[in-house]
């Protein structure tokens, strides 16, 4: 096939919000920027994957990054323009599409994409960004410890080898790391190398979390949707794991930090009611779109979106198998969510007494797919670069820590995220481990390749371990992780050094950190009160009827009534 050849001040292999963050970055800030994608979607876990964004409650403020404000804020700007909000709904300052209570901005797959489009769009016409939709990395050329090139191969077989000064790996499985002749690490580490008080005695690469093949489903009262009966549903409805309470075709579930059992129906009450009342029911869980914020007239019925303990599959890992094994769990993972579909439409007890919901319609449509499932698989852990430095348990765990200890300080900090150190169900056989932990920084040396001079990630293939990779993961980490990576792209060019020169020298790390900090408004460090608070501020209030807000908040919610609309 014909091979053409390029260069580029940043390559980056992987448009999900790392990738899109770091391009974003790197063009604003003067680089030219190849942007490569295998799928048709930008957005990743966003768009591709379905998952409305696993935020921290300070996400509406100023220590938030400006740019993924701007994201999200793209997002509504979407709804408001293009939808027949009530007068209520358009009047509401942080509109929440779904008023899905997981994210205050819940919506749907197929809008994730388009507001990333929306930003990206002037670089794209100025030719600062060069996307590269549909587009594989095949080949990646090494000279000792420089990467050289990155071959990717498009739809139509031809091959562009790019040659870049700086190679971002912003893949959603660590893609680049072995074909660039990089150690790489998968699944869990041993406590007897990192301490961790939650990691397993030994390593065990098949310790890896569980991917989640996500669904979009719309309620259509007295109309019938049921899918055919998937090959493998007698599979996923008879068995029992040893760490489940029952089927995970069924209700029940475990409370992820106590395991204890539980049960959380579909529908709290009818449909009509869960319109207009709030319920800690499945459906309203990750509702991408609420009736309750449309114009009466509109035709369409509510979307949620299936992201839910009952399809996370744990039967085989993805990585560090042969690829006739990674196939297999591929197809393990779309199995057991339409069989869940199939087990809801057919034989699931109802709210009202009786077996099914025939009506339940998957919407293809707002996921880009004919099957309504997601255009790819959830991935919640990726292969991670061994790095300059590792982020372990020590460095944010609570308990590890000391109940007010705070987070690790780190003297080379890119970047804050906060999310609880959530792990899903293993193919290890482990179960959740969902512990607590402070906010924390992002350092630099946890996204430098150890043995490459000028290879960083921008996603969740960073350096963390299993157990921190549980927090670092979400969508507002992996944006700041991309940030970090354009800015730290501007100044290997203007400067000639490689990464790890800049992160080692006094002056040149700073003028980094003062980019991020005073260019682009990005917020490298917790203020005392939140970072050593973390579950004090676990509870945030979603609605008027919750509890007070914590005292650090207080000034936030005066400002608004609770779920995000404006005091007038």
């Amino acid at each position: 096939m014909p091979i053409s050849a390029i260069s580029t001040d940043l390559l980056v292999v992987g448009g999900g919000l790392g990738g899109v963050a770091a391009a974003l970055t790197a063009a604003k800030l003067g680089c030219r920027v190849v942007l490569a994608e295998r799928s048709t979607w930008l957005g990743g876990q966003l768009s591709t994957q379905a998952v409305p964004p696993d935020e921290h409650q300070w996400i509406e403020t100023s220590l938030t990054s400006p740019s993924y404000r701007a994201l999200r804020e793209a997002i509504r700007g979407h709804y408001r323009r293009a939808y027949p909000l009530t007068e209520d709904a358009a009047g509401i300052e942080h509109l929440n599409p779904g008023m899905g209570f997981v994210s205050r901005i819940c919506h749907e797959p197929r809008v994730g994409a388009l507001a990333v489009e929306e930003i990206l769009s002037a670089h794209i016409a100025s030719g600062a960004i060069t996307l590269l939709r549909e587009h594989t990395a095949v080949d990646v050329r090494r000279d000792g410890r420089r990467i050289t090139s990155v071959t990717l191969r498009a739809p139509n077989g031809d091959r562009l080898e790019v040659r870049a000064t700086l190679v971002a790996d912003a893949t959603e499985e660590g893609d680049l790391i072995e074909p660039a002749g990089l150690p790489v690490v998968i699944g869990a580490e041993g406590r007897d190398e990192t301490g961790e008080l939650h990691a397993p005695d030994v390593a065990d690469v098949h310790d890896q979390q569980a991917v989640s093949w996500c669904v979009a489903l719309e309620y259509r009262p007295g109309e019938e949707h049921t899918i055919p009966r998937p090959d493998r549903y007698e599979h996923w409805r008879d068995t029992i794991d040893p760490r489940w309470p029952a089927s995970q075709l069924s209700w029940e579930d475990v409370v992820p930090d106590t395991l204890q059992p539980r049960v959380r129906p579909l529908f709290a009450q009818s449909p009509q009611e869960a319109i207009h009342t709030r319920a800690d029911d499945l459906w309203q869980y990750r509702r991408i779109l609420s009736r309750q914020l449309l114009d009466p007239a509109f035709t369409g019925g509510e979307i949620t979106l299936v992201n839910w303990p009952q399809i996370d599959y744990w039967e085989l890992p993805l990585h560090g198998v042969s690829p006739q094994a990674r196939e297999k769990a591929l197809e393990g993972a779309r199995s057991l969510t339409l069989s869940f579909v199939h087990w809801m439409q057919t034989e699931a007890p109802r709210h009202d007494g009786g077996f099914g919901y025939p009506e339940l319609r998957p919407r293809g449509d707002v996921m880009g797919t004919a099957d309504g499932l997601a255009k790819e698989v959830y991935i919640r852990e990726s292969r991670r670069i061994r790095a300059l430095f590792t982020v372990t348990e020590g460095h944010i765990g609570r308990q590890m820590r000391g109940a007010d200890a705070g987070s690790a300080i780190f003297a080379d900090s890119v970047g804050i995220g906060y999310y609880r150190i959530d792990l899903h169900p293993s193919t290890s056989g482990r179960n959740y481990v969902d512990i607590d932990c402070f906010p924390f920084q992002i350092p630099l040396g946890a996204l430098i390749a150890a043995d490459a001079d000028n290879f960083v990630a921008a996603n969740k293939n960073i350096g963390t371990t299993h157990i921190t990779n549980g927090a670092y993961r979400l969508h507002p980490v992996e944006w700041s992780i991309g940030e970090a990576v354009g800015a730290l792209a501007a100044r290997v060019v203007e400067t000639g050094l490689d990464p790890a020169r800049i992160r080692e020298d006094p002056r040149q790390l700073t003028r980094l950190q003062q980019v991020l900090s005073e260019d682009l408004g990005v917020s490298l460090a917790w203020p005392e009160q939140i970072r050593t608070g973390g579950a004090a501020f676990d509870r945030v209030p979603m609605s008027p009827d919750d509890a007070a807000p914590a005292p650090a908040l207080r000034a936030v919610f005066d400002r608004t009534d609770g779920i995000g609309r404006s005091k007038r």
